[in-house]
């Protein structure tokens, strides 16, 4: 999950899901004759050249390799994506080869759009945790990389301040963190924190439900994934999102900004909520005074979110052997490396990170690889996630302009048991 901070997206194919629907009539995996056989591949990654730039140079040699497989690209604008995935399911004219958004990957399982991945065990057992998802023990999906978030600030700003330099060991209590804002706002910062509450969407439950379940709750219950009661209306939920409310009340963060990492690297503000797709630019700006430190501790430990996209075979492929032959050629750390260095992720594979400019060991971003191993975890693996998600960002825009913490928690937790009743659970 990436905020906005990248390039809007623009389709190099078409720009409604009608036109997107019809890109993918080409093929299933189906041949012609006597050539090999097309694999149509579908990405939402249009308007991101540096990706891209690396699938070509992938099915490039992926299709000089060998002849019996030629793989399609086809690359989308994220915004339509899921919809033109929806309409191409409803028509039974899915890609084979089609990448998706970590969390939703559950609910497209759920739906019969994946079929497993059955890719060997000594690719997925080398990912990251969060680069591999699963649904009901399965693996339907892999991807190549992960993103993480941290705090930037700068050193001399918390060293002219007092504030202590919170490590991946000794992270901010939440008290800290509370005194480390007080101190800023009356060092002159009006806002000391951008939290990025100024973005919509995913990242909402990318970036908030981390800190939930640093206090204790969570979005759903994980062990039964049948309800969010207790998880998302509980003490713990409420003491957060009680504290999420007083830090707009309080000034020390806001909703109002650009969607990036502006703000701090102007010094409007102390320090910045953000990802590492934001952190090349914040060292450039301020070089070696730039700190990437872990999220506070709200009781229970540090958390970040994790899983992003990843690659899975429709269940409509008729040649799902030359789907994962291709998905094995593409593992290559070599591949993953140049992912993370040219989009600024971080590699799925120890191998790419040691391959890598940047996540290698003493690399200006190797802090985000130690964030992600120690404190990521995955939105919850459910095929009500998508409601899920909808409902958590509004339930905490609600609170974060005033509604009553419990009653609005529980609004939130009717809402997201009333869909998996009516989904029979969905499978759980």
């Amino acid at each position: 999950m990436k905020r906005r901070s990248l390039p809007v997206m623009v389709s190099l194919c078409a720009a409604s899901a009608l036109a997107l629907t019809a890109c993918g009539q080409a093929g299933q995996g189906g041949g012609s004759g006597d050539g090999p056989i097309e694999l149509t591949m579908w990405t939402h990654s249009a308007g991101n050249p540096a990706e891209l730039e690396v699938y070509d140079k992938i099915i490039t040699d992926f299709n000089a390799s060998q002849d019996e497989y030629e793989v399609v690209e086809e690359a989308f604008p994220q915004g339509a994506y899921n919809d033109a995935i929806t309409a191409a399911a409803a028509a039974n004219d899915l890609p084979c080869l089609l990448d998706m958004d970590g969390p939703i990957m559950p609910n497209w399982a759920w739906a019969g759009y994946i079929q497993p991945l059955d890719l060997p065990a000594s690719i997925t057992d080398e990912l990251l945790p969060t680069a591999v998802g699963t649904y009901q023990d399965e693996i339907y999906s892999a991807g190549y990389w992960d993103a993480a978030l941290s705090i930037f600030a700068r050193k001399s700003v918390l060293d002219a301040n007092g504030i202590r330099i919170p490590t991946v060991d000794e992270p901010w209590t939440i008290d800290e963190f509370d005194a480390a804002l007080a101190t800023l706002q009356s060092a002159g910062y009006a806002t000391p924190l951008d939290i990025g509450a100024e973005d919509t969407g995913e990242w909402w439950s990318y970036a908030y439900s981390p800190m939930l379940q640093s206090a204790g709750g969570d979005e759903i219950d994980r062990d039964s994934m049948l309800s969010a009661d207790g998880a998302l209306n509980g003490p713990e939920a409420v003491d957060f999102f009680t504290w999420f409310q007083n830090a707009f009340k309080k000034g020390w963060t806001s909703s109002a900004g650009t969607i990036g990492n502006q703000e701090f690297v102007d010094d409007e503000v102390a320090l910045s909520y953000t990802g590492v797709w934001n952190a090349l630019a914040s060292i450039e700006a301020v070089g070696d005074d730039l700190l990437i430190l872990p999220p506070p501790d709200f009781g229970t430990g540090p958390k970040i979110g994790g899983g992003s996209w990843q690659w899975g075979i429709s269940s409509s492929c008729n040649s799902p052997e030359g789907a994962r032959a291709y998905l094995e050629f593409s593992f290559k750390d070599e591949y993953l490396a140049e992912f993370a260095d040219k989009q600024i992720v971080i590699p799925a594979t120890a191998g790419a990170e040691a391959q890598s400019l940047h996540f290698k060991e003493g690399g200006d971003l190797r802090p985000f690889v130690e964030l992600s191993q120690k404190f990521a975890l995955a939105r919850p693996e459910t095929p009500a996630y998508p409601v899920i998600s909808s409902t958590f960002e509004k339930a905490a825009k609600d609170i974060m302009n005033g509604a009553d913490v419990q009653s609005t928690l529980d609004g939130a937790v009717q809402e997201i048991d009333a869909n998996i009743e009516s989904n029979d659970g969905y499978g759980f």
